[in-house]
C-alpha cells in the first residue's frame, strides 16, 4: 500500500520499490514507474499501484481419480505481473487518494484466475489416472501438466501475468484409502519381522548352548587352577605375616626413638616459655607498681592544694563579714534562705483555710 501525506490540500506519494505506481491527471500519464514519489491534487489524480514482485499462491483442492478414488491436492503457484500497465488496463489496481489502499480486490481476481485454471489442469489429468499411479507418479504428473497448462493460458499473458514456478507439495487420498493402502505393506513387513525374531531366537539358542559348554569347561578349569590359587595364597600369607611382623618391630623402634626425642623438645620449649613469661610478669608489675606510686603522689598534691584553696576562701569570707553588724547578717541570712527555697508557681487555698482565716481578722485582740 502506497504511503500518503496530506499537505494543505495537497497529496505527496511515496512508493515502494516493488510497487508500479500510474499517475493520471486528465486522461493523460504524469507518472509510472516503480519507487515513485511526487506531489498530486486529490481531486484530479487518478492512482493506480500494481505490484511487481514475486508472489506465492497455495491451493487446496480436491480431485477424483479413474477408478473413482478422491484426492486432495496440495500445490503453490509463484507468479508475477509482468506488464503492470496491461495489468493496471484489465483489472482494477486503483488506489485511493487518502489513504493509499486499493478500491477493489485485484490479487483476489488473479487468484481465483490461477486456481481455477490450475485445478483446470490437475482435475483433468487425475480423471485418467488410477489411485495407484497418482500416488506413484501423480505429484510430478500433475506439476507439469498445471505448468504447461498455464503457459499455455491466453488470459494470463494478455493480463501481465506470468507464471514463475508451480510446486505440487502432496497428493493424498481418503484417510480410509490410505489406511487400507498401508495394511498390505504393513503385513509383509510383520511376517519379515516375525521371520527375522524367529531366525534371531534359533541363533540365540545355538549361541546359548556352546555358552553353557564353554562356561561348564571354564568352571572345570576354574576349579583346578583355585586349588593351585589356594595354595599359593597359603604359602604368601605365611611370607607376608613374617614380613609384617618384621616391619612392625622396626616401626616400633622408630616410634619409640621419635617419642623421646619429642618429649626432650616439649620440655625444653616448656622450660623457655616458663622462663620468658616470668620475665614478663616481673616487668608488668615493676611498671604497674611506679605507674601506682605516680598517681597516688599526684593524687595527694591535689588534695592539699585543693585544701589550701578552700581554707583561703574561708578566711577572706570571715575576714569581710566580721565587720559587718548583726541585722545586716540577719538580712543576708534571709536572702541566701530565699534564694535556697523552692520555687512555687501557685497557692491554693481552699474555702475553710479562708474562713478560719477571716473569722480571726474579725474577732478584736485583747487589749491585754
Amino acid at each position: 500500500m502506497a504511503d500518503i501525506t496530506r499537505r494543505l490540500g495537497w497529496r505527496h506519494l511515496r512508493g515502494a520499490p516493488t510497487a508500479h505506481i500510474r499517475h493520471h491527471r486528465g486522461g493523460k500519464l504524469l507518472h509510472d514507474g516503480p519507487g515513485l514519489s511526487f506531489w498530486f491534487r486529490a481531486l484530479t489524480a487518478a492512482l493506480s499501484e500494481v505490484p511487481v514482485d514475486d508472489r506465492e499462491l497455495a491451493m487446496t483442492f480436491h480431485a477424483r481419480t479413474s477408478d473413482f478414488q478422491d484426492v486432495t491436492v496440495q500445490s503453490t503457484v509463484t507468479y508475477r505481473i509482468s506488464d503492470p500497465a496491461l495489468a493496471a488496463g484489465r483489472l482494477d489496481f486503483s488506489v485511493d487518494p487518502d489513504t493509499g489502499a486499493w478500491r477493489g480486490t485485484p490479487l483476489e481476481q488473479l487468484g481465483t484466475l490461477l486456481t481455477e485454471t490450475a485445478q483446470q489442469h490437475a482435475l483433468d489429468v487425475l480423471a485418467r489416472t488410477s489411485l495407484s499411479a497418482a500416488l506413484v507418479d501423480g505429484v510430478t504428473a500433475v506439476r507439469e501438466r498445471v505448468a504447461a497448462g498455464l503457459a499455455a493460458e491466453p488470459r494470463l499473458p494478455a493480463t501481465g501475468i506470468e507464471v514463475v514456478a508451480v510446486r505440487v507439495v502432496a497428493l493424498r487420498p481418503e484417510p480410509e484409502v490410505e489406511r487400507a493402502l498401508r495394511t498390505p505393506a504393513r503385513e509383509q513387513i510383520q511376517q519379515e519381522a516375525d521371520r527375522a525374531t524367529y531366525e534371531r531366537r534359533a541363533v540365540a539358542v545355538e549361541r546359548e548352548r556352546t555358552i553353557a559348554e564353554n562356561e561348564l569347561a571354564s568352571q572345570i578349569e576354574l576349579a583346578r587352577r583355585e586349588e593351585q590359587l589356594v595354595e599359593q595364597r597359603g604359602t604368601n600369607a605365611r611370607r607376608e605375616a613374617e614380613e609384617h611382623a618384621a616391619a612392625d618391630a622396626v616401626r616400633a623402634g622408630a616410634e619409640a626413638a621419635r617419642s623421646v626425642k619429642l618429649a626432650e623438645a616439649e620440655a625444653e620449649r616448656s622450660v623457655k616459655l616458663g622462663e620468658a613469661e616470668a620475665t614478663r610478669s616481673l616487668k608488668l608489675a615493676e611498671a604497674e607498681a611506679a605507674r601506682s606510686v605516680q598517681l597516688a603522689r599526684a593524687e595527694a598534691e591535689g588534695v592539699r592544694e585543693v585544701g589550701a584553696a578552700r581554707a583561703q576562701a574561708q578566711e577572706a569570707w570571715l575576714r569581710v563579714h566580721a565587720d559587718v553588724d548583726v541585722a545586716t547578717l540577719h538580712a543576708l541570712t534571709g536572702t541566701r534562705l530565699a534564694e535556697n527555697l523552692p520555687h512555687i508557681d501557685s497557692v491554693t487555698i481552699s474555702p475553710d483555710v479562708l474562713t478560719g482565716l477571716l473569722a480571726r481578722l474579725g474577732t478584736p485582740r485583747d487589749p491585754a
